[in-house]
This record gives structure tokens, C-alpha cells and sequence, in this order.
């Protein structure tokens, strides 16, 4: 575990970066908004990073009480890292840098990886109301748990249960929610979104 740096400025958002300032933390967070996951699947799905830092950084957000490492029960035995409520109190500035970094995206380099979820925050952000939605892309799938408080806020894949609500969009539209060129709803009136489902989100979406 390496020693914490610290701006050493007597300042909150000074402070707050000597916790999550290091390259890879955020995108720890966004990853294990999910729920727990173990060291394997947040490797591959963080691209790019390199099995040193990323335990490095685990060790470090375990040591700053952002996450916790546990064990899962038989047969799975296997140990998982979650994010501790005050690690999921990072959402929100998530999101906001998501907004912030709209701007930044343009259009996808033959560099850049993609997963289905990462697309999960900027959905989330238009959806009102309660719910678990499930979003089918033509990357793959994952769902959403709309106004959750506590627990995953999405997850890889099709919904664990019946959606209140499920989405299907091309990756055009996607990308135009993801850079805020268009919003849920309004892909939705025009067409862009095909909305299916009987719950009270649906409902409202086809109505919106």
C-alpha cells in the first residue's frame, strides 16, 4: 500500500482529491456501482490498467474507507470488493463529471474500448422515478435501478427480475445521450427508443 499524498492545502476539494485524485479511482467507483465484483471482473473491465495499480489502488480506497474486501460463501469462496456508503456517496460527483466531460467524448477513437454499462450513468441520469429498467444496446445489455437508494445503482446484463421498463436503442442514440446532444425522453418521442414493459416507468416514458 503506498503512502497517501496529500495537497497539504487546508481546503475540501483539496482534501477530497488526496483521496480520489489518483488516476483509476473514479472508474474503481463507477465499476463497483454495480455491486461487488470480484479483482477479475473489475480487470476486465477497466482496460488498460495494470494488475499492480490496480491492486494498489484497492488496497488504497480499502485503506481511505471507500471499499471493503470480503469473502463469498461456499461454492463461490471467492473475495469481492464493495463500496462502503461513503464510497457510493460518490455517484453524484460521477455524474456530474460525466455532464462536465460531455463535451470531451466527439466521436469514438479506433483506440477507445466500450462496455455496455458505461453507458448506464448517462441513462440514469434522464430516468425519473423508481424502478428497474433494462437497456438493450448493440454492445450488449445491463439494467438500471432508478431512484435506488442503497445497493447497486446498475448492473452487467439482463434485469435479475421483472423491468419496470425496458429500453432498446441503436448506439447513435446512445452516444448522442452520453454526449447530451439528446435526452431519454426525447429519443423516445421521436422514436429513437423503443420503450416496452407495463410498469409506471414505462408508462410514463411512452407518455413523456
Amino acid at each position: 500500500m503506498s503512502p497517501r499524498r496529500s495537497y497539504d492545502q487546508y481546503c475540501s476539494a483539496a482534501r477530497a482529491l488526496d483521496v480520489v485524485g489518483d488516476r483509476w479511482t473514479l472508474l474503481i467507483v463507477r465499476e463497483l456501482l454495480a455491486g461487488p465484483r470480484r479483482y477479475t471482473d473489475l480487470h476486465a473491465d477497466l482496460p488498460g490498467v495494470s494488475t499492480d495499480v490496480l491492486a494498489s489502488r484497492l488496497k488504497d480506497m480499502e485503506r481511505d474507507g471507500l471499499t471493503t474486501r470480503r469473502r463469498l460463501p461456499p461454492p463461490g469462496a471467492a473475495y469481492v470488493y464493495e463500496l462502503t456508503p461513503r464510497g457510493s456517496e460518490l455517484l453524484p460527483v460521477l455524474q456530474a463529471l460525466g455532464t462536465w466531460g460531455q463535451a470531451e467524448l466527439g466521436e469514438r477513437r479506433p483506440t477507445d474500448a466500450v462496455r455496455a454499462h458505461w453507458f448506464a450513468l448517462p441513462l440514469l441520469r434522464d430516468l425519473e422515478g423508481e424502478g428497474l429498467v433494462e437497456v438493450r444496446l448493440e454492445e450488449g445489455e445491463f439494467h438500471v435501478y432508478v431512484g435506488a437508494e442503497g445497493g447497486p445503482v446498475y448492473g452487467d446484463g439482463p434485469a435479475p427480475a421483472e423491468p419496470d421498463a425496458r429500453l432498446a436503442l441503436d448506439t447513435g442514440t446512445c452516444t448522442a445521450v452520453a454526449r447530451g446532444e439528446s435526452s431519454v425522453p426525447d429519443a423516445v418521442r421521436d422514436g429513437r427508443i423503443t420503450v416496452t414493459g407495463d410498469g409506471t416507468l414505462a408508462k410514463a416514458l411512452r407518455e413523456g
